[in-house]
């Protein structure tokens, strides 16, 4: 197998665009219609991550030890999609007929034999992965949802019961569906691990975002969803250590953030933790009396909220970390951030400008979360100083 002839026929499959996605799942789906069902209704999102994906195994096709434990996790994720191990040789069929096709006349038996080997390994790898989660995790659990608020026109906060005991650690995140929606989308509880096994999720309807829209409008108590095993690390307060931590948060970003403040109190340790919730109006802080409960509740807890239009400065607008800077030198403290991609893009750069290290600066990677904050971290590779930030927020 070889890699550089692998990369340098990829380039050339790639360079075609949409119409590679289009041609592969078109071959897919009539060759074998049955896997229809396995994908959403709309694909133009799973075009994308078609290309993302095979782009990024093909990049690190030299770099085996790296890209194992992506496709590791890129397996066991699968289950969740009712892939089994009878659907990896259709998809290798489709995969080589689509190569085939926009290589023309570039394609060659050496070319053919290279792409069934690699094709092979990954698949290989990916189904090990899978037989190997099911002695772990179930590939989805079932949900009842329990209590269903709405806080504003597009927000809503549920609390959900899975059948049976969900572990995860605060900062996590878990992919959560619709029955009727053959979509994932990955949201942080915003709770610490419950006795009674319930998660508390805070969801913000996206604009043609099937799974939040449903979730936001079209749920109701009694309804049943399901739900991912947990994924990422970036947000654990482990990495932490013992330090004193300050959070930056905005929008439904305060949903793993509460997790934290959660995990502080039930730690019984001696930190000192200072808040900033950040928000455009006031009216958005759609669960301010839960913060000023904790507030109230905890001396180690500092809270300020950060309104960022002012009346009497039109054109500015004041973010959560700006406010943070300008009231205090934090270095000594771990700073976590969490919001939508733009506010935390705007955080870390500014922190980083200000003099704070990568190592005390903890925030998801950047990008819609299709596979959660694991795959955005493999497939991204942000650089030092990068301005990266959970994008499900």
């Amino acid at each position: 197998m070889d890699a550089a002839r692998l990369k340098q026929s990829w380039s050339v499959v790639a360079g075609h665009g949409d119409q590679v996605p289009l041609y592969f799942y078109s071959t897919l789906f009539l060759a074998h219609p049955e896997t229809r069902q396995m994908f959403p209704t709309n694909m133009a999102g799973q075009r994308d991550r078609l290309v993302t994906a095979l782009g990024h195994i093909v990049s690190n096709v030299d770099q085996v030890d790296g890209l194992v434990g992506f496709l590791q996790d890129l397996g066991a994720d699968h289950r969740k999609f009712a892939v089994r191990a009878e659907h990896y040789p259709a998809v290798g069929e489709a995969l080589v007929a689509t190569l085939q096709h926009f290589l023309a006349e570039q394609w060659t038996d050496e070319l053919a034999a290279d792409w069934t080997a690699a094709y092979g390994l990954v698949a290989q790898v990916m189904m090990e992965a899978a037989q190997a989660a099911e002695a772990v995790n179930p590939p989805w659990w079932v949900a009842e949802i329990v209590a269903h608020e709405r806080r504003a026109f597009d927000v809503a906060v549920l609390t959900v019961r899975p059948q049976y005991l969900l572990p995860f650690t605060p900062g996590q995140s878990i992919g959560v569906s619709h029955p009727s929606v053959r979509s994932w989308r990955y949201y942080s509880p915003a709770n610490a691990p419950r006795a009674d096994g319930t998660l508390e999720l805070h969801v913000r309807a996206a604009p043609g975002g099937a799974v939040s829209s449903r979730l936001v409008y079209g749920s109701a108590v009694g309804d049943r969803i399901h739900l991912a095993a947990p994924v990422g690390d970036r947000l654990g307060l482990w990495s932490a250590g013992s330090s004193d931590l300050l959070l930056l948060v905005a929008g439904t970003g305060w949903a793993p953030v509460k997790a934290l403040v959660e995990q502080v109190a039930a730690e019984g340790s001696r930190r000192r933790v200072d808040l900033y919730v950040g928000a455009r109006s006031r009216s958005e802080f759609y669960d301010s009396d839960a913060i000023d409960k904790l507030a109230s509740s905890h001396p180690w807890l500092t809270v300020t909220y950060v309104v960022g239009a002012d009346v009497h400065r039109p054109g500015e607008f004041v973010q959560a970390v700006d406010r943070a800077l300008a009231d205090g030198d934090w270095r000594s403290r771990h700073v976590f951030v969490c919001g939508s991609d733009e506010m935390v893009s705007h955080a870390v750069r500014t922190l980083v400008q200000a003099g704070y290290h990568a190592g005390q600066v903890h925030h998801e990677g950047l990008g819609t979360q299709w596979y959660g904050p694991a795959w955005r971290t493999a497939v991204q590779q942000p650089a030092a100083g990068d301005t990266s930030g959970g994008g499900h927020r």
